[in-house]
């Protein structure tokens, strides 16, 4: 818990820089729940680990269905990725659109676009944690 509070602390202190520096910056998200609409359950990390990403998925591909053990976040750097969940939600992103992953839920993504799908997401988890277990 006390690493949880030193990068939040850190993340405060770098968002306080930029304001002294006369950066800009924008919220692109900021929500309790997951794009289903589920609320974010309460996490306990014993030893937190950041994992990030920039996943390419070719124009046409569609990923292995799969759920994520541990909260995640992305965003669409370019592209149009259309993700459904095993339950039939679906979520159709374009480029600069954040996603707060499901977590526990199986689903899976397809690069939907004309061009190939890119993007960057960012996992909280666990050090003993798997990032994504594939259904078989």
């Amino acid at each position: 818990m006390k690493k949880y509070i030193k990068y939040l602390c850190f993340a405060v202190c770098v968002l306080m820089s930029a304001e002294a520096y006369a950066a800009n910056s924008e919220t692109v998200i900021q929500t309790d729940s997951h794009w289903n609409k589920q609320a974010i359950k309460p996490i306990h990390i014993d030893n937190p680990q950041i994992t990030m990403l920039r996943i390419t998925i070719p124009a046409g591909e569609k990923l292995a269905m799969h759920k994520h053990p541990v909260l995640n976040i992305g965003y669409l750097t370019k592209g149009e990725l259309t993700v459904r969940s095993e339950d039939g939600g679906v979520l159709v992103l374009h480029p600069g659109d954040p996603i707060v992953e499901l977590v526990d839920i199986w689903h899976y993504g397809e690069s939907t676009g004309s061009e190939d799908a890119e993007i960057v997401v960012t996992y909280v988890g666990d050090k003993a944690d798997s990032l994504s277990i594939a259904k078989e």
